[in-house]
């Protein structure tokens, strides 16, 4: 598929139903990068659908300054800051719930790989959230440390310190749960 960029301009020429592959492209990762920042997949499902009414409605333009990927990753985290000071405000934010699919295949790899993943997710929200949404970005998102510069705001070199702080912060929540884990 493309960079997302033609879609959203085949949608802004009229072509209505080119914001679809937008939406497929970019929604899952868009959601998970949001839960590196709100911490409930409840909440950050729902700033990513706002994010694509913004698209919608508001049509703001891709100037491309960068790829449309980091743009769009750009949006999203104005909202969700927007939406979390939000909540904080109001002093309450909403329980995610958690629901785990069982795989028919191979039941016992599976459950150690979701262990696995669990406490890789749990070590992550007992970062701070900037380690979290770096990690996220570059590990997850294969995002370059100037994308993600211009997604938090940084500069290269704040990101490559964010980074290796990042990653020390998460070998030491991983090993708190006596995992090890070596590439990090």
């Amino acid at each position: 598929m493309n960079n997302g960029k033609s879609s959203y301009c085949r949608f802004l020429e009229g072509e209505r139903d080119a914001i679809i592959d937008v939406v497929k492209e970019y929604n899952s990762g868009l959601v998970l990068y949001l839960n590196t920042i709100t911490g409930s997949i409840c909440v950050s499902e729902e700033i990513a659908e706002d994010v694509f009414c913004e698209l919608m409605l508001k049509r703001p333009d891709f100037r491309e300054n960068s790829s449309f990927k980091t743009w769009l990753y750009a949006i999203a985290r104005h909202l969700a800051l927007k939406m979390m000071k939000k909540y904080r405000n109001l002093d309450t934010m909403p329980v995610d719930e958690h629901y785990e699919l069982a795989d028919e295949q191979n039941i016992e790899s599976s459950y150690i790989k979701g262990e696995q993943k669990s406490m890789l997710n749990k070590a992550l929200k007992n970062l701070r959230a900037e380690y979290s949404q770096v990690l996220y970005l570059i590990y997850f998102e294969e995002f370059s440390n100037s994308e993600t510069a211009k997604i938090m705001k940084k500069n290269n070199r704040q990101i490559e310190n964010l980074i290796y702080r990042a990653k020390n912060a998460l070998r030491k929540e991983l090993e708190k749960e006596g995992f090890v884990y070596e590439e990090l």
